[in-house]
C-alpha cells in the first residue's frame, strides 16, 4: 500500500508532461523589457477560479525573473487557450512467434482506448511601444483537467508556468 502512494506521487509529479514551443522576434532586445502587465479584456478559455491561479503563477516566475509588474508596462500578456481533442488512432500490430516443441503462434493487437483531451495555452508578449508587436511566444500542451481538485488543477499550472517560462529570456546567439 505504502509503495502505491509513492507510485501515485510520481506519476501525478511526472503528469504535467507538457510539451512547449516557444517562438521570438530575433531583433527583439529582450534586455529592455523590465514591466508587464496582462491585456484587459483577455478570453484565457479558462474558468475565472483557474485564470487566476494561472495569472498568480507567472506573476510569481516572472517576479523570479527579474521582471515587475506596472500600470505603465514595457509589454502586455496575452493569454489564452482551447480544450484539443486527440483522436486514437487504431494501430494492428502481428507478432509471430516460436515455441518448445515446434509449436509456433502468431497473435494479433489491435489498441482500444478513447480519444484523449488536452489543453492548448498560448501566452504572448506583446510589446506597448512597438504598435503592440509580438516579441514572445510560447505554446503548451499538456493533460491539464478542468475536473480536477482544485489544489491539483493550481500544482499543475505552477509547474506547467515552470516548464513554460525555461523559455525566456531566450537564449540567443
Amino acid at each position: 500500500m505504502k509503495n502505491f502512494k509513492y507510485l501515485c506521487l510520481a506519476l501525478f509529479i511526472t503528469s504535467c508532461g507538457a510539451v512547449v514551443n516557444y517562438d521570438y522576434e530575433k531583433s527583439a532586445d529582450f534586455s529592455n523589457y523590465k514591466t508587464y502587465n496582462y491585456f484587459g479584456d483577455m478570453q484565457t478559455g479558462l474558468n475565472p477560479f483557474d485564470s487566476l491561479r494561472l495569472i498568480r503563477a507567472i506573476d510569481a516566475k516572472l517576479t523570479i525573473i527579474g521582471l515587475t509588474r506596472s500600470d505603465n508596462p514595457d509589454f502586455y500578456i496575452d493569454i489564452q487557450s482551447q480544450e484539443l481533442m486527440s483522436r486514437n488512432t487504431p494501430n494492428v500490430g502481428v507478432g509471430v512467434g516460436g515455441g518448445g516443441g515446434g509449436f509456433g503462434g502468431v497473435s494479433v493487437g489491435v489498441p482500444i482506448g478513447t480519444n484523449q483531451k488536452t489543453r492548448e495555452i498560448v501566452i504572448d508578449f506583446v510589446d506597448k511601444k512597438q504598435n503592440e508587436r509580438l516579441f514572445w511566444q510560447a505554446v503548451s500542451k499538456s493533460n491539464y483537467k478542468f475536473n480536477a481538485l482544485p489544489e491539483k488543477r493550481e500544482a499543475t499550472l505552477v509547474k506547467l508556468v515552470d516548464k513554460i517560462f525555461s523559455g525566456y529570456p531566450p537564449k540567443t546567439k
